[in-house]
């Protein structure tokens, strides 16, 4: 059963290289669900890093402007289009869609949704799509990081380390987990042991903590302090470099920075002292659509059952509706949160 019935959609529309500020709340007719489509109905979204970066026209790979931002989303599914089954309509799935999902209404290709358990709250399932995929694949694919281990998050406030530190824990890893001091009592909380970011001497209090060296450190901040993230590594230790938040206010290309971090990890990788240098890319292997798929469906299923089950605890800093969402962007960008902030209907 396909469904005819025009539904309007609510979009905040990033126009170009703006401040929060400039964000736009625009409306339109969404086109009817083509084949293997779904209309899927908002439920949660969420500010992440990505959008941070496209606002400023500097995330690698980002669609030309104007466009709607919106990396992952939670919805309900409100119609279905030919060859998808109708029994799907009310249920609640999650997706990751780069963008797009800042809207009310969006399309998804049906094979793109993973279920959400019955009865976890929208905005808690919103703040483990994009950043427990992340976690989940960079601890356990990339890093193989073993239970008894020692790790190094920074950032571990924020929405991707919060969900980092509490697998890890579950894991049964030790981590110490970087934040500034106002955010220590909720990094001690989820199991970390805390060390202040803006202390100078961060890499050597983080060392004392660990004198023979860490498993694995996990770096979204990238710039000069990558090689003190590097030193910290035990012999068998990897570096996880997911993102170059050191350079998202300089000007010029979005490419270079990338670019220059990939030269780099190589030339670590190359020396022989059995520690590795990896960047972690949640589209990699997208080409093999159907491995790409599988992989994160699977890898989402695992997080959403720790949420479902209690093991995982949702960071929601803020839920902000739809309409405000210059004002939840702002709040993001503060560096005062804890977890992320989610925007609503």
């Amino acid at each position: 059963m396909t469904s005819t019935a025009t539904i309007r959609a609510t979009e905040v529309v990033l126009p170009g290289a703006v401040e929060p500020s400039g964000l736009q709340v625009t409306t339109r007719d969404l086109p009817a669900p083509t084949a293997g489509e779904v209309v899927l109905r908002m439920d949660a979204t969420g500010v992440s890093f990505a959008e941070q970066q496209m606002r400023r026209g500097k995330y690698y790979d980002q669609p030309p402007f104007p466009f709607v931002p919106g990396y992952d989303v939670v919805g309900t599914v409100a119609a279905v289009g030919s060859g998808v089954d109708p029994a799907l309509v009310g249920r609640r799935f999650a997706a990751v869609t780069k963008v797009g999902s800042w809207a009310s209404h969006r399309l998804v290709e049906a094979a793109d949704l993973v279920p959400v358990p019955d009865g976890v709250d929208a905005a808690a399932a919103e703040t483990v799509v994009v950043n427990g995929i992340t976690a989940w694949q960079m601890l356990h694919r990339t890093a193989g990081v073993r239970t008894g281990g020692t790790i190094v998050v920074l950032g571990a406030n924020g929405g991707v380390g919060s969900t980092l530190v509490q697998l890890a824990r579950h894991a049964g890893i030790s981590v110490i987990g970087t934040a500034s001091p106002r955010h220590h009592a909720a990094v001690r909380e989820l199991g970390a042991t805390p060390v202040d970011y803006r202390d100078p001497e961060m890499y050597a209090r983080i060392r004392a903590l660990a004198p023979d060296g860490v498993d694995a450190v996990f770096d979204h901040v990238g710039g000069p302090g990558l090689a003190r993230s590097w030193e910290l590594l035990r012999k068998g230790g990897t570096l996880v470099s997911y993102g170059t938040a050191a350079t998202k206010d300089e000007e010029g290309s979005s490419q270079l920075p990338v670019l220059k971090l990939f030269a780099q990890l190589a030339a670590w990788n190359a020396l022989p002292n059995g520690r590795g240098a990896h960047f972690y890319n949640f589209w990699a292997g997208r080409r093999r659509k159907a491995a790409f798929r599988q992989r994160l469906a699977q890898d989402l299923t695992q997080v959403l059952r720790l949420l479902a089950e209690g093991v995982l605890t949702p960071q929601i800093a803020a839920r902000i509706p739809l309409a405000e969402a210059s004002a939840a962007l702002e709040l993001a960008e503060s560096r005062t949160v804890a977890g992320k902030v989610i925007l609503v209907p």
